[in-house]
């Protein structure tokens, strides 16, 4: 039998992951707080719910795809939110970057009325999304993970499995972590060679090709030199992974200095105008010396 899916959210990534559970021969029903978002999935056999508890009512998987808790916490929990609309013996998948702590309450919310969670954040931006080429790091149950791995694989390229619930919530957390102070550094290093005189294109090929240059590195300094802030990742988004990173490892006695001096970039870039832009925009305080 075709497993239905529902989708809550569709942003950056949630509107690729939705085309291709419908390439895949899924019955979605796709749910957006901007309903007119949803119309180019209604031409490829979607379903366009009201409300999460709409989309929620009939899906065998729920798959959630937010900016954060709060937007999280209201889809699942309001009136009207999934966890209203689920049946019986439905797989909750969080896909959105948030808290383990939130992540524990909602597997208790979930586990009162008999349906099970994954945290399954992922790896990867809006051309991963669209090409179904995202990693998906996934917390909970393994023999719930078996139920809804045809799922995740029309999303995907890999589905890593990495322990009881929260764990992929802490392990997405801990990778926005070291991307997010890359790009900080990035910005930081770039300004430098831009303000020095130094020629940048040289400049960037010993970088690129040395020690520093990883793909992201590759990827996001090829938008800062272009200046083309097309959203890839949000950058108000990326300023709140390294926030909750902070503040996950806290609660287990680390202190991540380097994500609160890279969060402090971010910070300045979202106040001068750029939190909804790509998360390369964060050099352009450095460049405006704003920063």
């Amino acid at each position: 039998m075709t497993q239905r899916v529902a989708i809550l959210g569709l942003g950056t990534m949630g509107m690729g992951m939705a085309k291709n559970l419908l390439k895949a021969g899924f019955i979605v029903a796709a749910y957006n707080r901007t309903t007119a978002k949803a119309a180019p999935l209604v031409a490829a056999g979607a379903r366009v719910a009201d409300t999460p508890a709409d989309a929620a009512q009939d899906a065998d998987v729920i798959i959630s795809m937010l900016s954060d808790d709060d937007a999280s916490r209201k889809t699942w929990t309001a009136e009207h939110g999934a966890l209203n609309g689920a049946k019986t013996g439905a797989v909750l998948v969080e896909s959105s970057t948030v808290t383990p702590a939130w992540i524990a309450e909602l597997g208790g919310l979930a586990a009162e009325r008999s349906l099970d969670l994954l945290d399954a954040p992922v790896t990867g931006s809006r051309i991963q999304a669209e090409g179904g080429q995202l990693t998906f790091l996934v917390g909970g149950h393994a023999g719930v993970l078996e139920r809804v791995r045809p799922v995740l694989a029309a999303m995907s390229k890999e589905i890593v499995p990495l322990g009881p619930s929260g764990s992929g919530a802490r392990m997405k957390l801990i990778n926005n972590f070291l991307c997010g102070v890359q790009v900080a550094s990035l910005a930081e290093g770039l300004a430098w060679i831009e303000r020095s005189g130094l020629d940048r294109e040289q400049a960037l090929k010993v970088l690129l090709n040395g020690a520093p240059g990883s793909p992201l590195i590759h990827a996001i300094s090829a938008r800062m030199v272009a200046a083309n802030y097309n959203v890839n990742f949000l950058l108000s988004l990326m300023r709140k992974d390294l926030h909750y990173a902070g503040a996950d490892a806290t609660t287990l006695g680390l202190e991540l200095r380097t994500a609160k001096t890279a969060e402090a970039r971010f910070v300045e870039a979202a106040n001068t105008g750029y939190g909804d832009k790509d998360m390369s925009a964060v050099i352009e305080p450095l460049r405006a010396g704003l920063a």
